[in-house]
Parts: structure tokens; C-alpha cells; sequence
């Protein structure tokens, strides 16, 4: 889908090239993060694929046609965009800026409307709560979400994100992570991701590569980099806890066969009952959930000692915080050490219980792994 060859570009009164003679293939539906140091060159490479830095010598080839002939501003309608600053217009509605290119595409108001109220809906925004809002009056992972709304909402084939989630704390970032995979498995786009987080990129890549110098030092799947880094320069980068690393890897929903799948108790269980799971559960707490089998709460054996009751709802106390199955291992680890537990619930999008992940289960995998 996109291809590099031999791409070299240096900026005037520059000694050496920003980026030199860099080749690379990129396929269709793929997620390619760049990572590296700062000034190792990954901007000004993914700045080159849309031509806002035209390189100095060298081919860049999109969908087999040579984009260095093709008119910069169609190139540029055609391809999405996300930064990390975001860039949404404050004295624009946020559907106004979604409909940003479709508006310089000339497109019909009612396909423009109807397109902008899909990819709300996508990302998670419902269009009668937020379309008319202000960007101020939003979240920075809100806001984040309308960038990438708006970098999707005329379906270009190639998505360009320059940090697109640095702005925010690391439990959201995590979470429209896990958000913008799950919406990639469904429109499978091809996307050039900047990052300089290596935890990131070994998550969102499908393929990895790492620059230096403006160089290209490897460019591999995320877990051949970490099995056979090639070099000193990306074993570094990598780190020593390469079996940590790859808990980025898998997805909860694969090893949920395989962890505690204690029933949960009903918001109206007796109190004889309640005793009864927990002591069959491993972390000696059972989930609650309602009648749907959404997740209200948890009952440790502490608290029933500590409070008087005859159901669960009399001694449920709320959850700290809760994974989807999609999430990574590393993201209940990441949860669990957050919420100092030894475990965390796991729900699927519709927040109903499908089990719990302990830490247990986690190191398991980490020596299955190693």
C-alpha cells in the first residue's frame, strides 16, 4: 500500500539529512509505527508519505501510483490525520470540525451529517449529546476521540497519527488505545503511527519500525523485535523485560478460557450463598451483577464481616476499575497495580461480567512466554 525507496530528505543549513535513504513497504491494512529518539527522523518520514515535507531525493509509491506526481492537496483529502495537540477549530462545533474535509470535498450536507453522526457513534460520542458542544467543553480524551472521528469520517484508505495519544493520563490512553483497535479491526486501514513509547508501538503495531539518525534500523512484526533485536542500539530500546513486553502482545480474551471463572453472585443472592462463592473463588471475592449480568460491585470475605445484610446489594462495594476482554494483559496489569488489587474484573462492551484476571494468571503467561 505504501512504499519507501531509497528516501532521503535534508533541510536547508542542516549538516546531515534528517532522514537518509530510507526503504520500507507497508501493507494494506497494517498498523507501521515509527519509533526512535527525538530527531531520529519518524516525523519528517510520515510528514513525507503526504507530502508536508517534500523529500530530497528518493520514491514514496501509494497504492502503486508515484506520490510525488499526485496533486498535494488531493493527496492530502485523501489521507487522515491525527496529531497528538489534536488540532480541532475552538469556535467550531465539534461537528463542524468532523466535517472538516468532507465540507472541502464538496460533499451534500445530508451525507456530511449522516457520515459525521456514524463516526461519533464510533468512537464512542453519541451525536445528540456532543455534536452541537464546543471543543472546551470537552475531555482531552474526548477531544481526542473527535480527532480521530474527524481523521476517519471520509474514509480515507491511509491514516497518518503523530502521537496521537500522548496528551493524556496513562488509564485513558490505554483505554482509546484498546478503543482505536477495535475500531481498526472493523475499517482496516492502513496506518503510519509515531510514537516514541516503545510499550506503545510493541501494542498498536503490526509491524514496528525503528529509526536512528534518521536511518532505519529494523523493521520487524513487534514479536520477532523482541525476540531478535538487531542491534545493541534496539535491544536498549526494547529493555530487559522482554517477557513483561509481551503482555502487550495478547488479548485477555485469550487466556479467559484459562482464569478464575467463579460464578458471579445476583444483586438479590442470600447471604448463605454469597459465603459459599467466595469461598470457591481464588481471590476470595465474588463479582456482583445484575439481572443482565452487568458488573455493579464486589464482595470481599471482609465485608461481610464488616457489614450487616441478608443480600449482596447490602454488602457490595464498587469496583475500582474493570478491563474489556479486547484489553491487553498488560492492561490489567496496569489496572491492577493502579488499583493496588491482586485482581481485576473483566467485562465485554456491553460491561457484563465474562470473569476475572488475576495476578497469578498473568505471571503464568509471563513464564509460558519466557
Amino acid at each position: 500500500m505504501i512504499k519507501l525507496e531509497n528516501v532521503t530528505k535534508k533541510f536547508p543549513g542542516m549538516k546531515v539529512p534528517a532522514v537518509k535513504d530510507l526503504s520500507m513497504d507497508i501493507k494494506k491494512g497494517d498498523i507501521c509505527v515509527l519509533v526512535g529518539p527525538s530527531g531520529c527522523g519518524k516525523t519528517t518520514t510520515m510528514k513525507m508519505i503526504n507530502r508536508i515535507h517534500e523529500p530530497t531525493s528518493g520514491k514514496i509509491y501509494i497504492d502503486g501510483q508515484d506520490a510525488l506526481k499526485m496533486d498535494p492537496i488531493k493527496l492530502r483529502l485523501d489521507i487522515g490525520y491525527v496529531i497528538q495537540e489534536i488540532g480541532l477549530f475552538p469556535h467550531y462545533t465539534i461537528e463542524q470540525n468532523v466535517a472538516t474535509v468532507p465540507r472541502e470535498k464538496k460533499w451534500s450536507r445530508e451525507k456530511t451529517k449522516q457520515r459525521v453522526d456514524d463516526f461519533l457513534k464510533l468512537v464512542g460520542l453519541d451525536p445528540e449529546i456532543y455534536a452541537n458542544r464546543y471543543p472546551s467543553a470537552l475531555s482531552g480524551g474526548q477531544r481526542q476521540r473527535v480527532g480521530v472521528a474527524r481523521a476517519m469520517v471520509s474514509d480515507p484508505p491511509i491514516m497518518l497519527m503523530d502521537e496521537p495519544f500522548g496528551a493524556v493520563d496513562p488509564i485513558t490512553r490505554a483505554r482509546l488505545q484498546n478503543e482505536f483497535l477495535r475500531i481498526q479491526e472493523r475499517i482496516s486501514k492502513t496506518i503510519v503511527f509515531v510514537t516514541h513509547d516503545i510499550d506503545e508501538a510493541i501494542k498498536m503495531g503490526d509491524t514496528i519500525a525503528v529509526m536512528r539518525n534518521g536511518e532505519l534500523i529494523q523493521h520487524d512484526t513487534p514479536s520477532d523485535l523482541l525476540s531478535a533485536p538487531a542491534d545493541e542500539f534496539v535491544s536498549s530500546l526494547v529493555g530487559r523485560n522482554r517477557s513483561i513486553k509481551r503482555l502487550h502482545l495478547i488479548r485477555i480474551r485469550e487466556i479467559l478460557d484459562d482464569v478464575d471463572r467463579a460464578k458471579p453472585a445476583a444483586i438479590d443472592l442470600p447471604l448463605q450463598e454469597i459465603e459459599k462463592r467466595i469461598e470457591e473463588s481464588s481471590i476470595r471475592s465474588v463479582m456482583v451483577v445484575d439481572r443482565d449480568n452487568k458488573l455493579k460491585g464486589v464482595i470481599g470475605i471482609g465485608d461481610l464481616k464488616k457489614k450487616a445484610g441478608e443480600v449482596a446489594s447490602d454488602y457490595m462495594n464498587d469496583l475500582p476499575d474493570s478491563v474489556t476482554s479486547d484489553a491487553t494483559l498488560n492492561d490489567a496489569l496496569s489496572v491492577m497495580l493502579e488499583c493496588g488489587e491482586g485482581y481485576v474484573a473483566v467485562v465485554n462492551e456491553e460491561d457484563q461480567y465474562q470473569g476475572t484476571i488475576t495476578l497469578g494468571d498473568l505471571l503464568n503467561v509471563v513464564k509460558e512466554e519466557g
